[in-house]
This record gives C-alpha cells, structure tokens and sequence, in this order.
C-alpha cells in the first residue's frame, strides 16, 4: 500500500526522484531537453507530494503558484516498477486537493508528446487540452492541460 507525503522542494527523497525524472527526460526528449530543462527547475516549488511504499519513496509530484487563483502541476513521476499501479493518479489528486484548500481555482500543466503515459494520466484524470501557454507556446512536442476546481 502507497502512503502519501506533503513536503517541499526541499525534501531528500523529492530531489533523489527528480534526478531520475530528468534521465528519463532527457532520453525522450533528446535535443530538446536542454530547452525544457530550464523550466523544470524545483525552484519556487513550494508543495510537493511524495508517495512512498514502506520507507521507499516510489513517485512525487509538485506545484507552484503560476498566476491569480492558478497552479501549475510540475515534476510527475513514479518510478517504473510502480507504475501502472495507480500511484501517479493518487500522487495528482493529493496535490489537487492541497490545491484547492490553498484557494486556487484551477491546474495547469505541460507535458510532451513523447510521453504518453503522462498523457493518459491527465485525460483520465479529467484535464483539458488548451492551447500551449507561456514559454510553451511555439513549442510543437508541448501538449497543455487545465483542470478548473468544482467549488461545492
């Protein structure tokens, strides 16, 4: 059984699991992950969402502020034999739920075409496609999501 932990980008465990994200990035992305990689720092990330099995940080997630009522969900993974298990479901709906007790009224993220699994999470977890915002907006292997919070 996965059990959950809110953190911050300050956690051990959080930045053991980001060092993984970014070699699987970089392995999918190829030339193009020099320029994602500027944006997918932990700075200014202060909430994070750890999923552990025992004492073994398995998956993580993040967030941070991104405009008025608006959070952008950053730094999903989990690792590969725990995948397909659900944790990166439970990981998202955590850090939806921090999300809405802070006030925001929305989720926004960015994800890549070479990254499917990613894709299929979102959509199954009810996020939108939208147009590619911010730094994101020419980039042709960028798909967006948002997620509006139901109040009630």
């Amino acid at each position: 059984m996965v059990t959950l932990k809110r953190t911050d980008a300050a956690d051990e465990d959080f930045n053991e699991l980001v060092k993984l994200l970014d070699t699987d990035l970089q392995l999918r992305d190829g030339e193009e992950h020099y320029f994602f990689a500027q944006f997918n720092t932990t700075e200014g990330i202060k909430y994070v969402v750890l999923a552990y099995d025992g004492e073994f940080a398995v998956g993580c997630g993040a967030m941070k502020h991104y405009g008025d009522g608006v959070i952008e969900i950053k730094r999903m993974f989990v690792r590969d034999e725990y995948r397909a298990q659900g944790v990166a479901t439970q990981i998202l709906q955590e850090l939806e739920k921090w999300a809405m007790e802070l006030g925001y009224m929305r989720c926004i993220l960015e994800t890549g075409k070479n990254q499917p699994e990613a894709i299929r999470l979102y959509e199954k977890n009810l996020y939108h496609k939208i147009a590619n915002f911010g730094p994101y907006k020419d980039i042709e292997s960028s798909v967006c999501y948002e997620k509006p919070f139901v109040s009630g």
